[in-house]
């Protein structure tokens, strides 16, 4: 079976979300299941975040 390599930018989008995301708050919350899923999408649209958009559920 073939897998598809991770590209590099991915993986830069990825940990600058998560960096955003901690600095940010939302990975203090993760002890519900809306705590995690607003994590999740902080860390994908952390563009959003940086512009003070509201992403939790």
């Amino acid at each position: 079976m073939l897998r598809r390599p991770v590209s590099l930018g991915f993986v830069i989008w990825i940990v600058v979300g998560l960096i955003v995301a901690s600095n940010k708050g939302f990975l203090g919350h993760l002890d519900s299941l809306s705590g995690v899923l607003s994590a999740a999408l902080a860390v994908l649209a952390w563009p959003l975040v940086l512009l003070e958009v509201h992403v939790a559920i």
